[in-house]
């Protein structure tokens, strides 16, 4: 006799129409620009008499100073916050640091209220969180459903919430969402648990069709199919995406300085549908992307290299983000300077 499938398996089917891309198979960041890209080991060698990388510049802003702390730049995990604050980890003695303007706090552990706020920036790519575990500050349980609070406004009850982002500002939000599923999570289990717990076969086989002919009747008062489709739900005036279009999806908040974009295929859109950049899938999946604030440039980062779209391109660098700076939006970058024994910024305007 065929194995009957998992109940498990059908409430699971919407969640992962949502997290296609969510789940690391599209656009994939290391560690979403918190871990460098650092290739070979030159890092580990006595480098103050090599010579500067390619992507010096004259210009550039000092991070911090590896001598002055005695730590090994290539066992740094660096995240930058949307005002400049940049916070490195040294893995090596599990301590944080916060550098801004060249100024260093630190050392820090984990628990520390100062790193705290970096939380999402350090656990945005923790595959196993969910949605509402990342961020229980805007999605909160009610029963079995979840309600997004964003702004002074509360949107919801959602069966499921998946791809969920938020504006480098904090200003704006994006969600895919589900309104109902016709089973929850710990329904799912305990169907299951009896279906593997059942004496005989015939057993197994009816209470799978009991169970069957319950989602059947839930899916039906819940408003039928359609409300098992993903929706897109945001506080974006005249987002206009349609249903299609989010089902083979992500939205990302990281390739334009606030503004929050989604990715189909080979194309990059802003939610009111129009489309903004087409690049082939495997220059779109190999790295980061990088929009200017007009639309004229792009930038893709893939192995320590950097290649905007007006010809430049910059090699040995590491942690490419957006950067405001007294109104207008530079693309940033740092690198190990082995003169300087330290960690550099250049910024470019953007």
């Amino acid at each position: 006799m065929k194995r009957i499938i998992s109940i498990s398996v059908v409430i699971l089917l919407a969640a992962n129409t949502l997290s296609y891309s969510q789940a690391g198979k599209f656009l994939r960041n290391v560690k979403n620009a918190v871990q460098q890209e650092i290739l070979g080991n030159s890092a580990k060698e006595n480098t103050q008499t090599a010579p500067e990388p390619p992507s010096a510049c004259s210009d550039a802003e000092l991070i911090m100073e590896m001598g002055k702390y005695k730590i090994d730049y290539s066992e740094l995990n660096i995240a930058v916050l949307s005002d400049g604050r940049i916070l490195l980890y040294d893995k090596l003695s599990d301590s944080y640091y916060i550098s801004k303007s060249g100024v260093i706090e630190g050392p820090m552990k984990e628990n520390d209220q100062r790193v705290k706020q970096f939380r999402d920036l350090v656990n945005s790519e923790e595959e196993n969180l969910k949605p509402e575990e990342k961020y229980p500050e805007y999605i909160k349980r009610q029963g079995d459903k979840f309600l997004i609070s964003f702004g002074g406004k509360t949107y919801g009850p959602f069966g499921l919430v998946g791809n969920f982002v938020i504006s480098s500002q904090r200003d704006k939000f994006a969600a895919t969402v589900v309104e109902n599923i016709p089973v929850s999570e710990s329904e799912g289990k305990k169907m299951d648990a009896a279906i593997e717990n059942a004496k005989t076969e015939a057993e197994k086989m009816q209470l799978a069709m009991q169970y069957a002919q319950m989602m059947q009747e839930r899916i039906a008062a819940g408003g039928g199919t359609q409300a098992m489709l993903p929706k897109l739900v945001t506080n974006i005036p005249g987002a206009a995406i349609n249903d299609a279009t989010i089902i083979n999806s992500v939205l990302k908040a990281d390739m334009k300085y606030n503004e929050i974009l989604i990715v189909s295929e080979n194309t990059v859109s802003d939610l009111k549908g129009k489309p903004l950049l087409t690049l082939d899938f495997a220059t779109l999946s190999a790295g980061k992307v990088f929009i200017s604030s007009d639309n004229k440039l792009y930038a893709t980062y893939t192995y320590g290299t950097l290649t905007i779209s007006d010809g430049r391109k910059i090699q040995e660098l590491f942690n490419p983000h957006l950067l405001p700076v007294n109104g207008k939006i530079y693309l940033a970058y740092m690198y190990f300077s082995p003169k300087r024994n330290a960690i550099m910024r250049c910024s470019l305007p953007f």
